[in-house]
């Protein structure tokens, strides 16, 4: 592999590690309706289990409610019980035709706990940008044993993975910010 092949797999995994955070944090309830809190949620349905978002359309009629409406009217009542046996704390109320899903207000502690879980993936997502940084650097020595390129091209190398890497955790440092505001407003 040539030095600009290494880099460009490293950036590109590095860039792979924000939008995983981006993901497992949109799943961190924040006090407000946000169709990703059912992201977990399967119902079964005709033997099969299938995720709700395929079985409804779920939308945000206000600001700390989810609206889930089934395609299939028979499929209320296995939604609701699914929604149930996923332990989102939230309480399905069926009106018959629909499902609402009222977000309950966060308290100081259960924010700070949140703050603390963000924290924590956050951790998670610059070790796995660390682990990219590692491979990149071990790729790199091994094309330099190998005498693909010579001192200075692997120090200019080393640099701009090292580089890479800042910037990598900076954009995971910024997403986690971003988060942890949305957390702490109330």
């Amino acid at each position: 592999m040539t030095g600009k092949e290494i880099l460009a797999e490293a950036k590109n995994k590095m860039a792979k590690s924000g939008d995983a955070l981006k993901r497992t944090l949109a799943d961190i309830r924040a006090g407000r309706a946000n169709a990703s809190v059912l992201n977990p949620v399967q119902v079964e349905y005709y033997g099969a289990m299938t995720p709700l978002n395929q079985l409804a359309s779920i939308s945000v009629p206000e600001a700390r409610q989810l609206l889930v409406t089934p395609f299939d009217k028979s499929t209320l009542e296995d939604i609701e019980h699914a929604i149930y046996a996923a332990n989102l704390g939230l309480t399905p109320q069926s009106d018959g035709t629909a499902i609402r899903l009222v977000i309950p207000q966060l308290t100081e502690e259960r924010r700070k706990e949140l703050v603390k879980d963000v924290k924590a993936e956050l951790e998670n997502a610059k070790v796995a940008v660390r682990n990219v940084r590692r491979e990149a650097m071990d790729e790199l020595k091994k094309g330099n044993k190998a005498g693909d390129f010579n001192e200075d091209e692997f120090h200019d190398l080393e640099k701009q993975v090292q580089t890479e890497t800042d910037e990598g955790i900076k954009n995971l440092e910024a997403i986690a910010e971003a988060k942890e505001k949305e957390l702490i407003e109330v």
